[in-house]
């Protein structure tokens, strides 16, 4: 029956808990939890506003968030392969000034797609930080070095918190493991940018977006 409901992003909140987690002396001892609140929504109303027949939940931020740039991320991936099978006439040509990869860059631009094609090995890896995951040390300057000096008494730490008074979810920085204390006043963007020269990605743009999501997709 879920098949015929879509998802809809209503909002998110932090509350308070034991962390029974903490051993050592440094650890925080009351975490933060952070929820979102969606709605199921019959998939034929969604769009036009959803004003009966739903329903209202709450879940986990990461188990949301997971489920929904898994589903964003398939729906690109249809949408790339769908441009360039039956839009973009970027086939190998017989002309020696005829350049295949600038065809296709020229073709997602002019259907802004630019999306579909992502350097996934030079792009900020989000996936690695949607359960406060562990800042990995630059080492290819001095920045690196001198983030490696002070990881000696302190670690830092990326993940997604909730923002705008509740309407936005953001990616942050903190100081310790369940990403709860910041790193600084502005989120841990500012320490972010000073270890590593650019800000920090979805520091101010929302991780998630409003538009309803198939239940088929998610």
């Amino acid at each position: 029956w879920v098949s015929g409901y879509s998802l809809k992003f209503q909002g998110c909140f932090h509350v308070s808990q034991w962390n029974a987690e903490a051993q050592d002396e440094e650890d925080v001892r009351i975490m933060t939890k952070r929820l979102i609140r969606f709605r199921l929504c019959p998939a034929s109303s969604c769009s036009a506003g959803c004003d009966s027949g739903y329903g209202d939940y709450i879940i986990d931020m990461n188990t949301y968030v997971n489920a929904y740039l898994e589903s964003k991320e398939e729906l690109e991936r249809q949408a790339c392969e769908n441009l360039e099978e039956n839009v973009c006439d970027c086939e190998e040509k017989d002309d020696d000034q005829f350049d295949e990869e600038e065809c296709m860059s020229e073709c997602y631009a002019d259907n802004n797609m630019g999306y579909c094609e992502r350097d996934e090995e030079e792009e900020f890896q989000l996936n690695d930080y949607l359960e406060c995951g562990q800042f990995e040390v630059p080492d290819d300057d001095g920045n690196g070095r001198r983030l490696e000096e002070e990881e000696e008494e302190v670690q830092y730490f990326i993940g997604p918190y909730c923002t705008n008074q509740g309407g936005s979810i953001y990616l942050g920085m903190f100081t310790d493991d369940t990403c709860t204390e910041f790193a600084d006043n502005n989120g841990g963007a500012s320490t972010y940018k000073s270890f590593v020269g650019s800000k920090l990605p979805y520091s101010s743009k929302n991780i998630v977006g409003s538009e309803c999501v198939s239940c088929l997709m998610a």
